[in-house]
């Protein structure tokens, strides 16, 4: 899924912040510039990542997890001047957050980010769409996610024998 997410932003440039050696070398063999980050927990490394993007002169920004097994619409989230939110499926989870970087949004991810996120948009002034995306809703968050027959469609098949996602 992740090979696929990075795919899907082509020509897009992407970023990858980890604190892996081999997440960092397979995003480099995959195009991305990898944003180094050890230790700072997953809020801490986007927080982080999103200022190096922003350093580096970009406008604006799309945070998105590996886990999308449907990313084709990824690139389109991302509107001038406007914050956008893609919440998962249960809509408790943020699975894509969009925003420009003169507006950043502080990381809040686990559960209960789509709320937490929304409110932060909300107090920046400028526009905010909650795009309901039924592709880009879909992640894996837990064992059951597999079994989703949309998902399940997407995964490789050696995965589709799991034992919590039987054929």
């Amino acid at each position: 899924m992740a090979t696929g997410v990075i795919r899907s932003c082509h020509p897009l440039d992407v970023f990858v912040a980890c604190d892996s050696d081999d997440v960092a070398d397979w995003a480099a063999e995959h195009g991305a510039a990898v944003i180094w980050g050890p230790g700072l927990g997953l809020n801490g490394a986007i927080d982080d990542g999103v200022a190096a993007i922003a350093d580096a002169g970009y406008d604006q920004v799309i945070i998105s997890h590996a886990d999308l097994p449907h990313p084709t619409t990824l690139p389109t989230v991302a509107r001038a001047g406007t914050v956008t939110l893609v919440p998962d499926r249960r809509r408790d989870g943020t699975n894509v957050l969009s925003f420009p970087l003169t507006d950043a949004i502080v990381a809040s991810y686990g559960p209960g980010s789509f709320n937490r996120h929304f409110a932060a948009a909300q107090t920046l002034g400028i526009a905010v769409e909650v795009r309901t995306d039924h592709d880009l809703s879909l992640d894996v968050d837990t064992p059951g996610d597999l079994a989703h027959p949309r998902i399940k469609e997407a995964l490789p098949i050696w995965l589709r024998t799991n034992p919590v996602n039987p054929t």
